[in-house]
């Protein structure tokens, strides 16, 4: 049987707190809160669509992924394995996916359809469980993992170390050299377990706020 607190999430009912608890151990995090209020809880629907879209988020902006996925679902309606699988590469083409990412989707269809991956499954699984299934599907990382358990297990303790934009935000608030190793980044994320994630998305509300980003 898998330890509780190794399976345990957060929630609306407990976000708040757990920034409030992140701004204690950390006063960057409680000046974050005082300028510019709580960051949104995002989430995500659990499910193969939205693993698709995290891999067209991959290494590009969240516009250019979003207007991808959106086309995916123009020509096909709901983003499934079997009619993902059923497009020629010029209709993928054609939804914006690159050749490389054309492949990735494939991989993660391929993977849902033979029952490889059964994504109802990870809910009840432990993060490094969750990670060692996942990581497995070519074309899915650690980052491509990290964004989903957060964003849609509401996994408490993750530190996505290959998001650009946290990063950018934590070396800002910090003062940190712009070239830092990862090492580094991990040493200083530690002080904030075992909610990590919280301190995530707060950095991400930083980043977001001072870009006056729009979505």
């Amino acid at each position: 049987m898998f330890q509780i607190s190794m399976i345990h999430s957060f929630n609306a009912g407990n976000f708040h707190s757990l920034c409030d608890t992140i701004a204690k151990k950390d006063g960057h995090f409680a000046s974050i809160i005082r300028q510019y209020g709580y960051p949104p809880m995002w989430t995500r629907r659990p499910g193969f669509a939205t693993l698709i879209h995290i891999i067209l988020e991959q290494q590009v902006s969240l516009a250019s992924a979003r207007a991808a996925f959106e086309k995916l679902k123009a020509t096909i309606g709901t983003v499934t394995p079997a009619k993902l699988l059923a497009l020629s590469d010029v209709e993928m083409k054609a939804c914006y996916f690159s050749r490389q990412k054309t492949l990735y989707a494939r991989h993660l269809a391929q993977a849902v359809v033979s029952k490889q991956l059964q994504l109802k499954k990870l809910q009840q699984l432990p993060d490094d469980t969750i990670r060692d299934t996942l990581i497995q599907i070519k074309g899915i990382g650690n980052w491509t993992v990290d964004v989903y358990m957060l964003f849609v297990l509401q996994r408490p303790d993750l530190f996505p170390v290959g998001d650009l934009a946290m990063i950018n935000a934590l070396k800002e608030i910090k003062q940190l050299p712009k070239q830092i190793a990862k090492v580094e980044l991990m040493s200083i994320a530690e002080k904030w377990r075992p909610y990590r994630s919280i301190a995530t998305m707060l950095l991400w509300h930083y980043y977001i706020k001072t870009r006056n980003i729009k979505f």
